[in-house]
C-alpha cells in the first residue's frame, strides 16, 4: 500500500475514531497521526487474534479499531 493510501486511511480512521469517542478529532494532522498509530495498534491486535485484512475496507476497519482503542487509552490516562 502506498504512502498516500496510508495517509488517507489514517485521516479517515482518526476522524471516525474521534467521532465514535465523542471527541470530534484533533484536526487533520492529529487525525492522521492517531489513525496511523491506531492502525499499527489495530494491526498488532488483529494479528494476535489471528485476523487479517487485505483490502482497503479491512485496513480501514483495523485502523478504526486501533484508533478507538488508542483514544480510549489516552482518555483513561488523562482522567487520572
Amino acid at each position: 500500500m502506498g504512502f498516500i493510501a496510508w495517509l488517507i486511511i489514517g485521516g479517515v480512521a482518526g476522524w471516525i475514531a474521534g467521532n465514535i469517542m465523542r471527541g470530534g478529532g484533533f484536526g487533520l494532522l492529529g487525525n492522521i497521526a492517531v489513525g496511523i498509530v491506531g492502525s499499527l495498534l489495530g494491526g498488532l491486535l488483529f494479528s494476535l487474534l489471528g485476523l487479517s485484512a487485505g483490502n482497503f475496507i479491512g485496513s480501514l476497519v483495523t485502523a478504526v479499531v486501533g484508533s478507538v482503542l488508542l483514544l480510549w487509552g489516552v482518555a483513561k490516562f488523562r482522567s487520572r
